[in-house]
């Protein structure tokens, strides 16, 4: 199952889900502030204190045109993310609801991998089960249940999150603009959902001296609800969740930061073991 290049822009850059008249020069130069924060490694303010008029759906908009921009550059889709989607995440960014994001072909790694920590700005750790999708889910009734048939494997999976925003002051505006802070997804080996409980699984995550547990039911009571609430999140935009999208649905315990020089290490109940380094 292969990415795909990132389909719907106009001028190179826009997405076509959304009104030319709806997509501002405002937008769009929020969009790029967020970029070069990303590759010059530099956090900036966090937009809601900057821009106290920016609303969720602006938040949206920066966050498309930011893929877009990304598209221009030949970057490919793997799929998509939800965040926040815990009791203990949501407490812990001071927010009170899921945000999405979307996941590039280059955000994506195998177990074991070694990650310059350079490229991140102030990474942290969160363990999730990853689903990989066999058939496509769109329109605004997906259910569990229908997610659950689409699905044709799970993994164990570490997300390096990442902000671009400075000390991670972030709300839900901040968060959804800079792509749900999102950085890299390390995914394990994939196993067959067949007769796999995910609300069940039990995991584990180490980072140093640290150490985290959570499980399956931690993510609004079942991995596959934020899956279907991405679903449904995206049909508003016109878009759908496609055969061969990975989608990480959110991390089942706290995030725990890691830095230069240590391993994250994760272990989960029928699914085995995930590992990132960062170097």
């Amino acid at each position: 199952m292969t990415p795909r290049t990132i389909t719907g822009t106009f001028d190179g850059a826009r997405p076509a889900m959304l009104e030319a008249s709806e997509l501002t020069p405002h937008h769009e130069a929020l969009a790029r502030l967020l970029w070069h924060a990303e590759l010059q490694g530099e956090p900036i303010e966090p937009l809601s204190g900057t821009f106290p008029d920016l609303t969720l759906w602006d938040a949206y908009r920066i966050q498309a045109i930011g893929r877009g921009l990304r598209s221009a550059e030949g970057e490919e889709l793997r799929g998509w993310k939800v965040g926040l989607t815990s009791r203990a995440m949501q407490e812990m960014m001071n927010v009170d609801q899921p945000d999405s994001g979307y996941l590039l072909e280059s955000m994506v790694v195998h177990s074991g991998a070694q990650l310059r920590a350079s490229r991140f700005i102030q990474p942290r750790v969160e363990a999730e089960i990853a689903f990989l999708l066999k058939s496509p889910l769109e329109g605004p009734g997906v259910t569990r249940e229908e997610v659950l048939e689409a699905t044709h494997a799970f993994a164990p999976a570490l997300e390096v999150i990442d902000s671009r925003i400075t000390d991670w002051r972030i709300g839900i505006v901040d968060t959804v603009a800079d792509n749900a802070s999102s950085g890299m997804c390390v995914i394990g080996d994939w196993e067959s959902a067949e007769d796999i409980r995910s609300e069940q699984i039990g995991v584990s995550l180490a980072v140093g001296p640290e150490l985290v547990r959570g499980r399956g039911d931690a993510v609004l009571g079942h991995p596959a609800e934020p899956v279907a609430w991405l679903a449904r999140t995206l049909a508003e935009q016109g878009l759908r969740l496609e055969p061969g999208d990975i989608v990480m649905p959110g991390s089942v315990a706290r995030a725990v930061p890691i830095a230069a020089g240590q391993t994250a290490y994760a272990t989960y109940d029928r699914l085995g073991e995930v590992s990132v380094s960062l170097v």
